[in-house]
């Protein structure tokens, strides 16, 4: 509640008394109303753009023209106020009461209904009012105005340096201050709230502010600021629409997984964690975003295909004879079946395929050996059995890190990538993995089976899953 009374004092200079003896004269100057509508306008629509939403215009439009309202969409990135070109303009050329006022109507006009939206608007207006008070005060403050207005560069880019310091300062210490309050979290969480929104974005928002400000102020007005903004509205767009897509692909990944889940409960949770150790593995070995993003997926999916295996073999608490062995170590077949025309997976196919694969040729549906296993299926394989071992199963007892980390070093080179192995153990030391903590009645019900139980020599398989089947994962069903 302090944020928003906070916010509506920033608003005090808009009213006559604001130009009391003792205020300075930038503070309570006098306001140029169509401008602070006009900005507030824009910034609406072009907030809008960034979250993929549709713009204040068209919901007009669609009114006027009696058109049904476009069905509910959630915002590309809800919580977050993307496109600040605009308001940093305004920070430039209004006073600061003005500027802070510019900030409102987008924030609280813009995304889904609903009362518990409604208080989040409340909190995202006031949040940015104060930032670009704070802000637009820091410029004043630096004589920023009289610079701009004769366009005395470089002198007017340390009053706008100041200025995006001052906004991305406040905007961090309330981001860290609303994750204490909600979260529970440690005061360090304020370096890390300014850590979120200071970066190169927020720099290149500011100078489109700044153009955007100085051609305003030109002979040609608000006509070449809006065309100033052009470039950079697509790209907000372009930005909006593939965080979109993004969303979908990752909606597509989670459904699978429940599915999966639903049918083995006991396994509830394990295909995450086995893309979260999957992306440390890869992380270690310096893997760029874009093939982290589609590894994750693999080692979420890695399992999918146990969709097509009966439930009772699932969940089966005995030994399985060897007939039905054969068919619960065909589900990596299963799984690649079930992915393999979901385009966006890319690379991730094989690693859902082999992910059962051992470096001595041993493993299933294949047998491929050493460097003919796809890299990513490598990385799958360590994960999988990491995060099998360190997990209670019905069969068998969870086992600590360590100990699940020594099978790993024990069955490297013949089962298991020696460099992935390196690298989860090198990942561990750096990031704490907990293991799943099961109830106690969980734990009383489950055996005590050492890891390391001898397995028996079985020939490589053929091609085709049901003729073969490796011998059994370290770690793994």
């Amino acid at each position: 509640m302090a944020v928003p009374v906070a916010a509506l004092c920033c608003l005090l200079p808009l009213l006559p008394a604001g130009a009391a003896p003792g205020v300075p004269r930038w503070l309570g100057a006098p306001v140029d109303w169509p401008k602070v509508g006009l900005l507030a306008f824009l910034h609406g629509c072009w907030e809008s753009l960034a979250q993929g939403l549709p713009t204040p215009c068209l919901r007009l439009t669609r009114r006027l023209l009696r058109r049904p309202p476009p069905a509910e969409r959630a915002p590309a990135r809800p919580g977050v106020n993307a496109f600040f070109p605009v308001l940093f303009a305004g920070v430039l050329m209004l006073p600061p009461a003005a500027a802070a006022l510019v900030a409102v109507p987008a924030a609280l006009l813009g995304g889904p209904a609903g009362r518990r939206c409604r208080a989040r608007q409340l909190w995202n207006g006031s949040q940015l009012a104060l930032c670009a008070f704070a802000a637009s005060a820091a410029f004043h403050l630096l004589r920023g105005p009289q610079l701009l207005l004769g366009s005395r560069f470089p002198a007017a880019l340390l009053p706008g340096f100041a200025a995006v310091a001052a906004f991305c300062l406040v905007n961090g210490v309330l981001v860290g201050v609303m994750l204490m309050l909600t979260e529970d979290r440690r005061p360090d969480v304020l370096l890390r709230g300014l850590g979120t929104v200071c970066g190169l974005p927020v720099l290149v928002h500011a100078a489109g502010g700044l153009m955007v400000a100085v051609l305003w102020q030109g002979p040609y007005g608000a006509f070449a600021a809006l065309l100033a903004l052009l470039p950079l509205s697509i790209s907000a767009w372009v930005f909006a629409q593939g965080q979109r897509e993004r969303d979908a692909h990752q909606a597509t990944v989670q459904s699978l997984v429940q599915a999966v889940e639903i049918k083995d409960a006991y396994t509830r949770g394990h295909s995450e964690r086995v893309g979260r150790a999957s992306v440390l593995i890869a992380t270690q070995l310096g893997m760029e975003a874009e093939r982290l993003r589609t590894l994750r997926f693999a080692g979420t999916l890695h399992d999918v295909g146990k969709l097509g295996v009966a439930t009772e073999l699932l969940r089966r608490n005995g030994p399985l004879s060897e007939a039905e062995r054969r068919a619960v170590e065909i589900h990596p077949v299963y799984g690649y079946e079930l992915v393999r025309g979901i385009a966006f997976l890319g690379e991730a196919h094989a690693g859902i395929l082999h992910h059962h694969e051992r470096m001595d040729g041993r493993g299933y549906p294949n047998g491929l050996a050493g460097e003919q296993i796809p890299e990513f299926a490598r990385i799958i394989s360590v994960a999988d059995a990491f995060d099998s071992m360190t997990s209670t199963r019905s069969y068998r007892r969870g086992r600590p890190v360590a100990e699940a980390v020594a099978e790993l070093e024990r069955c490297s080179g013949s089962q298991f990538d020696p460099v992935m192995v390196r690298a989860l153990v090198d990942a561990l030391a750096v990031h704490v993995w907990q293991p799943v903590q099961p109830s106690e009645d969980c734990i009383r019900a489950v055996p005590d089976i050492p890891l390391g139980v001898p397995e028996p020599v079985r020939a490589a398989p053929g091609r085709l899953p049901a003729q073969g089947g490796g011998a059994p994962l370290a770690g793994q069903p």
